[in-house]
């Protein structure tokens, strides 16, 4: 057994091979640059629509492909822009998760709420109040922003509850703006 061993090792050695030593980093020798990553971590859609009899009160976006793969799995958040604050440094835009309520003084209420799959978003109107007594400035020109959020990325941030949290958890965000 002994001189099977001095055999195996031997033989080992002459076919062991050298060459140039690969490149070293801090934590010692690592492999070659993989490829740039293509994938964000997360992905907001800016858009605006009208709340009309027309449209029953509802309106859809579509996710495009060319910008971003939503998977069943992923998180979609939606945030209404509720007001713009004026400020030294500029507008400061306040971001509230939808679904969300408003109460008129005559007790109704008028909800904005979405639903969604992996393919698009649809936002909503809710709630008891006859939707064609609504002011306008409920029903024209909503802005909204449409998160997408990895389910992993998520579990691991569970204090993402405001648009703040959300933005200030994400390493990478892109922005975009459809109207």
């Amino acid at each position: 057994m002994k001189k099977i061993s001095i055999l195996f090792f031997a033989l080992l050695s002459l076919f062991s091979c050298t060459g140039d030593r690969g490149p070293v980093g801090p934590r010692g020798p690592m492999g070659p640059q993989g490829e740039p990553g293509d994938f964000l971590i997360g992905t907001v859609f800016e858009i605006e629509g009208d709340f009309t009899e027309q449209n029953d009160y509802s309106f859809g976006f579509d996710f495009p492909p060319e910008e971003v793969e939503v998977f069943e799995s992923d998180i979609v958040l939606v945030y209404l822009l509720e007001e713009v604050l004026s400020d030294s440094t500029g507008p400061i835009d306040v971001w509230t998760p939808l679904p969300n309520s408003f109460f008129f003084e005559n007790g109704n209420q008028l909800v904005y709420n979405f639903n969604h799959t992996f393919f698009d978003v649809n936002i909503f109107l809710d709630g008891n109040v006859d939707f064609k007594t609504v002011p306008n400035g409920f029903l024209l020109d909503q802005v909204f922003r449409i998160a997408i959020i990895p389910a992993d990325f998520a579990e691991a941030n569970p204090n993402i509850n405001t648009y703040e949290a959300l933005i200030d958890a994400l390493p990478e965000v892109n922005i975009i703006k459809v109207r």
